[in-house]
């Protein structure tokens, strides 16, 4: 998925500010909290790699609403405000499926708790994602050998599974924005909408290609 990145949102018109915007601010804050994240040996070098971030966080938020949206920018001024930084928990709560023995040693007293009713509303969730990167990566199966691995049964120290991603990032949700992201994917699916293949279509247009198929092509 090579091509000229861009780091900023391309906008179709005035209406389409607004929401660039906000897209824009929580990519930002992110990218604020993820330059805290303190990584065992040093730095990650993608820490160091603002368009890369950009385009894959933008990509992804610029499937949601604004309702969504909203939730999401209160959550991450919420997290600054008391001192929480989101996106090391995030990262933290990775580690339980990648390196089980150093969370529970070292990480697993300082990560959010999710009861089992939360838990059970992230599984359906989850459930459903996993479900579309599977029809995606069998439609563009090129692109699809660009993405992560899919389960979390496939983890390793070095790789993180698509499922074990999002579980992670869904647990730093507040429970308001964990619902409103809930009624979007299930909207979408009642709408035989496939947010996988949005995120990648957003991402290989700002990586410079106008269309699936062209970015298929290309790999």
């Amino acid at each position: 998925m090579s091509g000229n990145t861009e780091t900023e949102i391309p906008q179709a018109n005035s209406k389409a500010k607004a929401f660039t915007k906000l897209v824009e601010t929580i990519v930002m804050t992110e990218w604020a909290q993820f330059q805290e994240v303190n990584n065992e040996g040093g730095p990650a070098n993608c820490q160091g790699n603002w368009p890369t971030f950009f385009q894959m966080r933008a990509s992804q938020f610029m499937t949601w609403n604004t309702v969504l949206l909203e939730s999401y920018q209160a959550d991450l001024d919420r997290a600054n405000e008391t001192g929480r930084n989101l996106l090391t928990e995030k990262y933290g709560l990775m580690m339980a499926t990648t390196d089980p023995e150093y969370f529970h040693k070292n990480l697993e007293a300082y990560m959010p708790r999710i009861n089992e009713i939360r838990r059970e509303q992230q599984e359906r969730i989850i459930t459903i994602q996993v479900a579309w990167a599977y029809d995606f990566r069998d439609r563009y199966p090129k692109l699809g050998d660009a993405m992560r691995v899919l389960r979390t049964s496939e983890d390793t120290p070095e790789a993180t599974s698509f499922e074990t991603y999002l579980r992670a990032e869904m647990s730093t949700y507040s429970q308001t924005t964990l619902d409103h992201y809930q009624d979007l994917i299930v909207a979408d699916r009642e709408a035989g909408l496939n947010i996988t293949e949005q995120t990648i279509l957003s991402t290989v247009r700002l990586g410079g290609f106008s269309s699936l198929e062209e970015a298929e092509a290309a790999q």
